[in-house]
């Protein structure tokens, strides 16, 4: 059989993703260096090494950057006693959050403001769901799983909302949902879903592979610490192939391409183009031929980069 590898699309960068790296570059670029970033800018680690070698410096506390510099919020969305620490070191605050995600934290903000108590589908230790708990400690309660789902206890059940992590997909959160709304049958919704576009386009991109091309083996380019590419890997073991999660080309085993002549390559919101390529290049050298979308993606979303540096 003539051995092949298919490029999923949508692969690779989110809108969010794009904006805020381009928010740090842009800084690098007009203010110079050094630039401070609160936590990883996004969840790969090409990107967090380059930006750091351009003078980006990467910082787990407000307290970390000196008193009046500039500091940049990651896109996963920060706690509002983030800010308050920031402006009580009189730091330049330029907020990286993707507005997907400040969507969700406007929520929580809203329904706790009517006293009900948040359930929060999502990983407890996301950076994402870190953040938007902290928009009222309190009031929310984080659900992980459908064990979590069926034992979780409510001050007051007529007054319960509910609010996801939106690197998560519609697969991943239904049965947790569907056990939420029996439970708690006035529980209160958003108008639209809190899901990521990217996240659901990239999932449904995979799955759609799998069936169309029969492949047996995905690959899928992203971080470790990326929400959105652990799931890519579990869609595509779901749908009966083998898959793996990888930096990059280093972290390819020869030994998964014995037997597998159908490859399929994909990669997570926060992972670039380019360590795509160095995966692509390596299997051509193996004797793949390359099908699919050259074009990462034509979804067509762009967000506005934050005021200061337009």
């Amino acid at each position: 059989m003539t051995e092949s590898v298919n490029l999923i699309s949508p692969r690779g960068y989110c809108a969010g993703v794009d904006r805020a790296i381009e928010t740090v570059e842009r800084l690098l670029r007009e203010r110079g260096a050094p630039v401070y970033v609160r936590g990883e800018i996004v969840h790969n680690q090409y990107v967090v090494k380059t930006l750091a070698a351009k003078g980006a410096v990467f910082v787990e506390t407000p307290e970390e950057a000196p008193e009046g510099s500039v500091i940049v919020l990651s896109a996963h969305g920060s706690a509002p006693d983030v800010y308050e620490r920031c402006a009580a070191r009189d730091l330049e605050v330029i907020d990286a959050t993707c507005p997907l995600v400040s969507k969700v934290h406007a929520e929580v903000r809203r329904y706790a403001g009517k006293g009900a108590t948040v359930l929060l589908v999502g990983h407890a230790e996301h950076d994402e769901v870190i953040g938007t708990r902290g928009e009222a400690p309190e009031r929310v309660i984080v659900v992980e799983d459908v064990a979590q789902a069926e034992t979780v206890q409510v001050p007051d059940p007529d007054n319960v909302a509910l609010t996801t992590q939106t690197t998560l997909s519609l697969d991943d959160t239904a049965e947790i949902i569907a056990v939420l709304n029996r439970r708690f049958p006035a529980l209160q919704s958003p108008a639209s879903s809190d899901i990521c576009y990217a996240t659901q386009n990239r999932q449904d991109a995979v799955k759609a592979a799998v069936e169309a091309t029969a492949a047996e083996l995905v690959l899928v380019v992203g971080s470790q610490n990326s929400s959105n590419s652990q799931r890519l890997v579990e869609v595509a073991r779901a749908g009966g192939a083998e898959s793996h999660l990888i930096d990059g080309v280093a972290d390819l085993d020869p030994s998964w391409l014995d037997d597998h002549p159908r490859v399929a390559l994909t990669a997570g919101a926060s992972a670039p183009e380019v360590l795509v390529r160095g995966v692509l290049d390596y299997l051509e050298t193996r004797g793949y031929s390359r099908k699919g979308n050259e074009v990462p993606t034509d979804e067509g979303v762009v967000f506005a980069l934050p005021p200061q540096v337009r």
